[in-house]
């Protein structure tokens, strides 16, 4: 008694290129093309068992490219089957291998769909038999089935029956089904893909047979000759050992001689590391790292071939042939050239060019210079990356940018160790991998915002990266082997020294890239920002211009930076606008010209038809109205109403306000500070988001002012029993710093005597107790910034005068420096006229 099985009437199909699954065999199937890649992750990986899904397969040539899957592309007749099991990985990239077993032949009758993968309704060829089949009105079946049986087993006895396998081989083979036997044993022995397709579409059993006990008679007689082949050569080593006297082990000469179609499987992944082997060999690599990657290489080949440890070592050895461990670029030292290579793309940073020639020259008197860790220092948008661009590229080296900022992570840097998929190498060493030298330029940009978390310092895994004593042998957690970086320039940009750490600043050459003046934001803007905004606007020098005198009044009205970024933003918004104006006036222009070219055809000869049309051709290739130049009144219509007016004006006008100087990491800032007062208990309150130490100089500075009250003419008495505010506007804005001093004392001592601060001076300065004043930092930042604001007259620290040799000369022509060693001389200068008065008046109440 028997029963059929059925499978379903709808299947989605897998290709298969180069293979046939025949019913009652098994095979692996890897995943390649797309459309199998959905069907497994779509319709397998979904399912919570894999024990009922049935797909089809449908055998593919090698040699058809076509990627549709057409009813007319595909094989009519395909296997139905079972899967059995799904490996794989999803890291570095998605891979699969099916493991399925051939059920029945179906024939593909509509394609429902195409994507994301084929599903296609079938109609099954074969029964699903579970018992032996009745031959009883087929005698010439019968016969050719009998016989198909003796042969199979004929086969499996020339077998080594001591290995498992072939000893379960001959128990299925004696109890599985005789209409079974062709399919099972055209899978077992050696034969083309042609020969397997021509078995597949044996529907009928008796034609299955014919098809494959050829096939079987040929595995047959190749087998004879193999063990004739191995008699004679076991006779002739014998024959070679008892003349030399040596015992014969027969049973290692015949062990494991049944491995050959193993091996045809396998000759793929064999010509994939012979390859690697061959990079491995050909990478001049170290002799450290030679043998880490061989020893690898050799873990590699002992590992079976889907475990996911595989493709981390795979993609590791491709990590360890493309890195850079002996190829160098040859430096292009020409110091006249890069001199004037620097000028062309920079206008001003004098100090900056002057150390990068300094480097050049060093390097080319000395070629085993190991490579300088320069930090440039200055405001966002002064140009400090692309500095660093141009010394590549006057270097003749390859550039590569690290950006720093918000890494928190010590494996940015120094990589993850290869204990967990997704591991990967840090930034320094996919750097490398990426320029393919081992001396390129690397900018670490925005070193001062590095981050710190629970997942290590990545400032402090940069210790080693620059350090030209350690970085010679720099071990990356993922390479695991030491790298050369000693020949790598490493350039650090930062907006401020104060995140950066102690110990890292240690190891870094510090540049100071100060704001840019006004000449020199105008200088920059003609001869690199409006030629690079025409380009990106698709605008010509005919089309649009705009004066100096404009750009001077875009700068200081409505940008108040020390780069140029707001200025490039504010020049684009110009050529946006003109770009608008042109296409509308080009628009317009043509098509009142195609209106009068069409009324004047009638009043015109043919001759001067086409002359007219010339002529207007001409006319709307340069409309009339072009150039556009850009005047106040333009910039007014484009920018809107200017952000920025003189503010000392307007502040200035009432006792209790001076101007101060602050420094930011945007650069230099002028900064009001305003006092009022009250009666009350003699408290001072304190507004404008301060820290501690502008606090405490608020603190020095009332007490300095109460000490010497009798000098301004001022009751003691009354002075104690009045409250004073002092406020710092923008009170959002945080602030603090050491310079405010002798700002909060001129301020309290204007309130306090009715006099107004002059209006075009500015002060910066800490003091002592005593009245001292004492220097401080950021003297050019501030400077400018003064300068930028239209003041004239600055109030510096005596021991700062060392300080303006920094300062542009052509900003130096515009102000006045008042340099002064204790208060008394802040006073004197701060106002039109003396407040130190030394016979005492009585004081106007408070």
């Amino acid at each position: 008694m028997s029963h059929s099985i059925s499978i379903p009437r709808k299947l989605p199909l897998l290709q298969v290129v180069d293979n046939v699954l025949l019913p009652g065999s098994s095979m692996r199937i890897p995943v390649r093309n797309a459309k199998n890649m959905n069907m497994v992750k779509t319709h397998l990986l979904s399912r919570n068992t894999l024990s009922s899904t049935i797909i089809g397969v449908i055998p593919r040539e090698p040699s058809d490219d076509s990627q549709t899957e057409e009813l007319s592309s595909l094989h009519s007749i395909g296997t139905a089957a079972v899967v059995v099991q799904v490996t794989g990985t999803n890291w570095p990239k998605p891979s699969y291998t099916l493991l399925v077993t051939g059920l029945c032949r179906f024939k593909l009758e509509q394609l429902l769909q195409e994507t994301p993968y084929p599903i296609a309704t079938v109609t099954q060829l074969d029964k699903l038999e579970e018992a032996d089949h009745d031959y009883g009105n087929k005698p010439e079946l019968g016969q050719l089935a009998e016989n198909f049986r003796d042969q199979a087993a004929k086969l499996v006895d020339m077998l080594d029956i001591s290995i498992p396998i072939v000893s379960k081989l001959k128990r299925m083979l004696e109890s599985v089904p005789s209409q079974h036997l062709p399919d099972i044993c055209a899978a077992l022995v050696k034969a083309s893909f042609t020969e397997k397709i021509q078995v597949l579409d044996a529907v009928d059993l008796t034609d299955r047979f014919r098809k494959t006990l050829p096939l079987l008679m040929r595995q047959i007689e190749g087998l004879k000759l193999l063990q004739k082949a191995r008699k004679d050569k076991a006779l002739e080593i014998r024959i070679s050992q008892r003349d030399r006297g040596t015992p014969v082990n027969m049973n290692r000469l015949f062990r494991g001689k049944m491995k050959t179609d193993v091996e045809d499987e396998d000759n793929e992944d064999v010509d994939e590391m012979s390859d690697l082997e061959s990079k491995i060999k050909s990478a001049e690599m170290p002799e450290h790292a030679h043998k880490a990657a061989m020893k690898e290489l050799k873990r590699l080949k002992k590992m079976p071939q889907h475990m996911p440890e595989q493709a981390m070592l795979r993609s590791y050895l491709e990590l360890m042939v493309e890195l850079p461990w002996s190829k160098t670029t040859k430096d292009s030292l020409d110091l006249a050239q890069a001199r004037k290579d620097l000028d062309v793309d920079h206008f001003g940073l004098e100090k900056l060019k002057k150390r990068v020639l300094e480097y050049l020259a060093v390097r080319q008197l000395r070629k085993t210079l190991k490579g300088p860790i320069l930090c440039f220092v200055g405001p966002p948008g002064v140009g400090k990356t692309s500095v660093g661009k141009s010394i590549a590229h006057t270097l003749g080296r390859e550039f590569h940018r690290i950006s720093l900022g918000g890494v928190c992570d010590q494996s940015d840097i120094r990589g993850h160790r290869r204990t967990y998929i997704g591991s990967m190498p840090g930034r320094i060493i996919q750097g490398l991998k990426t320029v393919g030298t081992n001396n390129p330029v690397f900018l670490l940009d925005e070193v001062d915002k590095l981050g710190k978390s629970i997942h290590g310092d990545p400032a402090a895994a940069l210790l080693e990266v620059l350090d030209p004593e350690q970085n010679n042998s720099f071990t990356d957690h993922y390479l695991n082997v030491p790298f050369d970086l000693s020949q790598v320039m490493f350039i650090a940009t930062a907006n401020s020294m104060s995140s950066i750490p102690a110990a890292l600043l240690d190891r870094m050459e510090i540049i100071q890239v100060p704001g840019y003046t006004q000449e020199e934001k105008v200088n920059i803007a003609v001869q690199h920002l409006l030629p690079k905004q025409l380009r990106e606007h698709g605008l010509t020098v005919e089309q649009l211009q705009i004066p100096e005198d404009s750009i001077k009044s875009i700068i200081s009205r409505y940008t108040r930076e020390a780069g140029v970024r707001s200025l490039e933003r504010k020049l684009a918004a110009i050529c946006r606008a003109v770009a608008v104006r042109v296409l509308e006036s080009s628009s317009q222009s043509e098509r009142d010209k195609v209106d009068k070219i069409q009324t004047s055809k009638r009043e015109l000869t043919n001759d001067k038809l086409l002359d007219h049309v010339s002529n207007e051709a001409s006319a709307l290739a340069h409309p009339p109205d072009m150039p556009i130049v850009i005047d106040e009144a333009a910039i007014e219509d484009i920018l809107g109403q200017p952000v920025y007016e003189s503010e000392i004006a307007q502040h200035l006008v009432d006792p209790g306000v001076a101007v101060g100087l602050a420094w930011t990491p945007m650069g230099g800032e002028i900064m009001f500070v305003e006092a009022s007062s009250m009666a009350g208990e003699g408290t001072l309150t304190l507004t404008g988001q301060l820290g501690d130490v502008m606090k405490e100089s608020a603190n020095l500075a009332h007490n300095w002012v109460k000490t010497h009250a009798r000098q301004f003419n001022l009751d003691e008495k009354e002075l104690l029993k009045s409250d004073l505010h002092i406020h710092f506007p923008a009170g959002a804005i945080g602030k603090d710093g050491p310079s405010a001093g002798v700002t909060i004392v001129t301020v309290l001592v204007s309130l306090l005597t009715h006099q107004c601060v002059r209006s075009d001076t500015a002060m910066t300065g800490e003091i002592t107790l005593r009245g001292i004043v004492l220097p401080v930092g950021g003297i050019k930042e501030k400077v400018l910034a003064a300068h930028r604001a239209g003041l004239t007259r600055v109030i510096l620290p005596k021991r700062n005068e060392k300080d303006l040799q920094d300062i542009p000369a052509n900003v130096k022509a515009d102000l006045t420096f008042k340099l002064v060693d204790n208060l008394e001389d802040v006073l004197r200068a701060a106002f039109d006229k003396t407040v130190l008065i030394s016979t005492p008046v009585v004081p106007s109440r408070l």
